[in-house]
């Protein structure tokens, strides 16, 4: 009778595990790494988050070396708080106050970050498991999530899709679709990468040299809000209209660039082109064009020894982040463009990035 009982309860717990896995299918999904590669570029992922975990670039005399920083396994990943390579949402950046209305409906979403809502919420799309749709390593590798209706606080069920791929000799691209199927929704993804591209390992990046085609910015409050305000970068720190070293003037801010810029030119289907970054040592150059309104110029501010990849340790400014986005907390400021999807609309985030080195 025991022994009966026991297979029973055996019986049932599997069940029960089968039946969460018709549920959430990322229940049951594999965490795995991918590799797409093709000449001297080699890129490598997790459906865990659908995380970058390594860029390998040539330099100027053919020297590879891994520009993203990140961890050598998946439990650094999930133990993260940084956000390492990640896909982030269902809306990237701050959501002040943790609400927003919607067609008269108040919302509350997870206060992650003291009051506010940071990166989707405590388990937003950077800490769940991606399903993989179509992998081929020479080209391209297709993740897909299927968010629910209420998660983090976020109304309606939406069908999520991000694709890496390779683009000719030196080039990749990242396509970020999504679907609402039952109710609008906010949604705004990011794709969160720190890059180094002196190598991940090799210290700080305020020699680095930056231009990014953006006259003006967004700024915040002392909880990193946006005010509302849209004022240009003219006279200020934050004026990188020709290209400068990032250190040059970072000590004239409080901890370092962590600001919302608002990209040059009318927002469309074409593609925009948005930051140069170089690296003297190297000879490495960075180029990014997206179809997002903003991009978040991040030095790494809060990023305090870190134990990455190979035990390098990763310190404050030790990598920048250049998130292509629409503008932070547009849920709350009506002057900003509207990250509202309807079902039937289509969400469609584009970044391409070029690689050289002279």
């Amino acid at each position: 009778m025991v022994k009966k009982q026991s297979s029973l309860h055996v019986l049932g717990v599997s069940v029960l595990l089968v039946l969460l896995c018709c549920v959430n299918y990322s229940l049951c999904e594999k965490i795995k790494t991918y590799k797409l590669t093709r000449g001297s570029l080699s890129v490598t992922f997790t459906n865990y988050g659908a995380v970058m975990t390594s860029l390998l670039l040539p330099d100027r005399h053919g020297k590879q070396d891994d520009v993203v920083l990140g961890f050598d396994t998946v439990d650094g990943y999930k133990n993260d708080t940084t956000y390492f390579g990640a896909i982030v949402g269902r809306v990237a950046n701050r959501i002040g106050g943790a609400k927003f209305k919607l067609n008269g409906q108040l919302y509350k979403t997870d206060p992650n970050e003291g009051h506010n809502t940071l990166h989707g919420g405590a388990k937003g799309f950077s800490d769940v498991i991606w399903s993989v749709q179509n992998y081929v390593p020479g080209s391209h590798i297709t993740f897909t999530y299927d968010s629910f209706d209420g998660e983090e606080g976020f109304p309606g069920n939406v069908t999520v899709k991000v694709t890496y791929m390779l683009i000719g000799e030196n080039k990749l691209g990242v396509k970020m679709e999504a679907k609402p199927l039952n109710k609008p929704t906010p949604i705004n993804l990011a794709l969160h990468t720190y890059w180094n591209l002196h190598s991940h390992n090799s210290g700080d990046i305020l020699s680095h040299k930056i231009q990014l085609l953006a006259g003006k910015i967004t700024p915040v409050d002392d909880k990193l809000i946006p005010t509302g305000e849209i004022t240009s970068v003219t006279g200020t720190p934050y004026d990188f209209l020709e290209p400068r070293e990032i250190g040059s003037r970072i000590q004239e801010l409080p901890g370092g660039y962590d600001i919302n810029y608002v990209i040059d030119g009318p927002i469309g289907k074409h593609l925009r082109k948005t930051a140069v970054v170089t690296e003297e040592v190297t000879g490495r150059k960075m180029e990014l064009w997206t179809n997002q309104p903003g991009v978040q110029f991040y030095t790494s501010n809060m990023m305090t020894r870190v134990v990455g990849k190979g035990k390098a340790v990763y310190k404050k400014y030790g990598g920048l982040c250049l998130e292509t986005q629409g503008f932070p907390d547009s849920v709350n400021h009506k002057n900003f463009p509207s990250q509202i999807v309807n079902p039937g609309e289509s969400y469609l985030h584009v970044m391409l990035f070029r690689f050289t080195a002279h």
